[in-house]
């Protein structure tokens, strides 16, 4: 029986279903449907050429493994773990509290900046919802604050770990479409701050209309105290800007800056008195643990792609879609639906790397520039982190406050609603992606 190209990527991506299903780590479910691809098809598909799957497997798996780009993928989380262990949260809590009392919402904003400027040192959603969480979510409750909003906010803003940079997906998504790290980081930043700005405006509109249910602020301190308290955030100031500098300016590459966040983080773990024997062997087994796991998805999924590659489905279906005539915004609606129903059932990482051999030949053939796109699929993944009934940010808000699923995910769907919002504007206004790294590379 032979098969045509479309035929034979709709049995792929059924095998790769019913392994997911079965419970097969995802890594491994990826390699054994590339397997499948390149022992089985070239019997059900004349035109594809019969390889050796050790050859195949080799060389993608080398070509994907052996990157100087993904050089700082662990480095980035072991930095994010050190300062996990550290008394951030804490110190960022009473850094900012003074300063956002007289705002519409007043301490709820700590949830949005808090989480802001953990994401620059974490580059994950959940490690960023758990933290930022564990202080001010007690501290919030305890002071009377609207619990759904609390939630809601927290959970929101947490998301914000995959977007502003160093982030961990823009390099999963950097290395899989091979496109530029830097170029990435640098375009993240407006739509973070596009993001922190909606989320901050909406506890404050909401707050001015729901005036009985914010508590009174706390007594103002003079400002000799609020800078007191506000110098506790400057040493992990210090450090992100430090990182981050060292990128958009060309110092070094994110790899070498990542090494740089790696010192620097045990260096403020040390002087705060949290570095210890046992502190600096669990974050060294965390990011050990957590790059392991991606490492093994991305060589799942440069073996599929391989594959993929050798049977020309992905070019097929480009051809396919290019054929039919679908407008870009089609495009990029139908994109965003796919992306948030895979996001019900699997985590981000995954959803980039699973269909990157598909869908960036289609993105390619669009006209659409891969910077932007990186942003976009961000984003989107973003919204699938507190999208029912598997977005992990809403497990991390659960397991926080013992709160039903359900009533976390009503609490948060405002926040959805506006990244739904920010993916609507950088969509509609795509220099709000790619103005900024036009601007500083073209230096």
């Amino acid at each position: 029986m032979d098969l045509s190209q479309m035929e034979a990527g709709a049995l792929l991506l059924a095998l790769l279903f019913l392994f997911l299903g079965l419970g097969v780590w995802i890594g491994l479910a990826l390699m054994l449907v590339g397997f499948c691809g390149v022992v089985v098809l070239p019997w059900l598909i004349p035109a594809m050429p019969a390889m050796p799957v050790e050859k195949v497997m080799g060389t993608a798996i080398w070509q994907a493994m052996a990157s100087w780009t993904l050089a700082a993928l662990p480095l980035f989380i072991w930095m994010g773990e050190i300062l996990f262990r550290t008394r951030l949260s804490e110190d960022m809590f009473r850094g900012l509290a003074p300063w956002v009392q007289r705002l519409p919402g007043r301490l709820m904003h700590v949830n949005v900046i808090g989480c802001a400027i953990f994401a620059a040192v974490s580059g994950s959603s959940a490690a960023t919802a758990a933290t930022i969480g564990k202080m001010s979510l007690p501290a919030l409750l305890q002071r009377g604050y609207h619990r759904p909003m609390a939630m809601g906010s927290l959970a929101g803003a947490g998301t914000l770990g995959l977007l502003i940079p160093p982030s961990i997906v823009m390099i999963v998504y950097g290395v899989a479409a091979e496109v530029s790290v830097v170029r990435l980081f640098i375009a993240g930043v407006l739509p973070g701050v596009l993001l922190v700005t909606l989320f901050s405006g909406y506890i404050a509109v909401w707050s001015l209309l729901n005036p009985g249910l914010t508590p009174p602020r706390d007594p103002s301190l003079p400002l000799r105290e609020k800078l007191r308290a506000g110098a506790r955030l400057f040493p992990v100031l210090a450090l992100v800007g430090f990182v981050m500098a060292s990128i958009y300016f060309g110092w070094a590459t994110a790899t070498e800056a990542a090494v740089f966040g790696v010192a620097g983080a045990l260096a403020l773990s040390a002087w705060g008195g949290t570095l210890s024997r046992a502190s600096l062997l669990d974050s060294l087994m965390g990011a050990t643990r957590l790059a392991c796991m991606i490492n093994l998805i991305l060589a799942g999924a440069a073996f599929l792609t391989q594959a993929m590659a050798y049977s020309g489905i992905p070019a097929a279906m480009a051809a396919w879609v290019g054929q039919q005539g679908f407008s870009p915004a089609m495009i990029i609606l139908v994109l965003t639906l796919i992306y948030l129903v895979l996001g019900c059932f699997i985590d981000g990482i995954s959803m980039i790397v699973l269909t990157a051999s598909v869908v960036l030949p289609v993105i390619a053939a669009a006209g659409f520039d891969l910077v932007w796109f990186g942003i976009f699929i961000v984003l989107v993944v973003e919204m699938a982190q507190i999208t029912p009934p598997v977005g992990f940010n809403l497990f991390v808000i659960q397991g926080l406050t013992g709160e039903n699923i359900l009533a976390v995910a009503r609490a948060t769907l405002p926040f959805f609603l506006l990244m739904a919002l920010a993916v609507v504007l950088v969509t509609a206004f795509p220099a709000i992606v790619t103005w900024l790294p036009e601007t500083m590379l073209a230096r």
